[in-house]
């Protein structure tokens, strides 16, 4: 039903037909999906420069940081394919972290929704989950940092504006370990270095998408050195207009 260009109209009609004489109810937050249904989930990567320093800080040893500051600046974006809609959990279900890993994090990531024909109609909430020991080991370790059962969550809901979402748009991190706040950040989507449509223009070259695709589009917060989630984080992601994602580590 999403793959359409025509969704916030074709929503907004059926809105009105279907709107309750009675009002409107709370929608209970107990067992939301994930708003996924056949599609793949893409990522891109290295998009704020705070993303940048870090790549180049966890691959120093490994000789990769040059890559990272590279991609940064060059014509053609990073782009992955990140999971299939099997691995994706939605709002307050658990996410894993690989247990081969020593270094993991969530990377909060505007989220897009573009049908068939390439049009962003629609906005979520995604994180990325990332083993960033693996990732700085070896740059070409990348899908197994990034590609793993339960590796990516996605959600509240999926927010169909009638127009692009601003440039002034906050993003926000907040984790919680044991009751107390262990770590909270926020940015903007002012700090991309590209663009939604750009990142999407690279992503359907050469590739189609038959029932639409979820592109994730790179983290602008990034947690220090000091810091590795462990089971049982919660973990919140903020963005304005959208709501709140909120899932725990496995």
């Amino acid at each position: 039903m999403i793959n359409r260009d025509d969704l916030y109209d074709y929503l907004t009609a059926q809105w009105e037909k279907s709107l309750p004489s009675s009002g409107l109810e709370d929608l209970p937050e107990d067992g939301l999906l994930a708003p996924i249904g056949s599609q793949e989930v893409w990522a891109a990567g290295v998009t704020y420069y705070s993303s940048r320093l870090a790549r180049m800080e966890e691959s120093l040893d490994a000789g990769g940081g040059d890559f990272y500051s590279r991609v940064y600046q060059a014509e053609r974006p990073e782009i992955f394919m990140k999971a299939t809609p099997a691995r994706v959990v939605g709002p307050n279900s658990p996410f894993r972290i690989r247990k081969d890993s020593e270094w993991d994090v969530p990377e909060p990531e505007l989220t897009l929704f573009a049908t068939s024909s390439g049009k962003i109609v629609a906005y979520t909430i995604g994180n990325d989950v990332s083993s960033r020991s693996i990732e700085g080991e070896n740059p070409l370790y990348l899908p197994q940092a990034k590609t793993f059962d339960e590796c990516a969550c996605l959600g509240p809901c999926l927010f169909v504006p009638n127009q692009s979402l601003n440039v002034d748009t906050g993003v926000g991190l907040r984790i919680v370990r044991d009751e107390k706040e262990v770590f909270s950040d926020s940015t903007s989507l002012s700090q991309m270095k590209r663009s939604p449509e750009e990142l999407i223009g690279f992503l359907f070259r050469e590739t189609s998408f038959e029932s639409g695709v979820f592109l994730m589009t790179g983290t602008g917060i990034v947690p220090g050195t000091d810091f590795t989630l462990q089971s049982g984080d919660l973990v919140s992601i903020s963005i304005d207009s959208i709501g709140v994602l909120t899932n725990s580590v496995r």
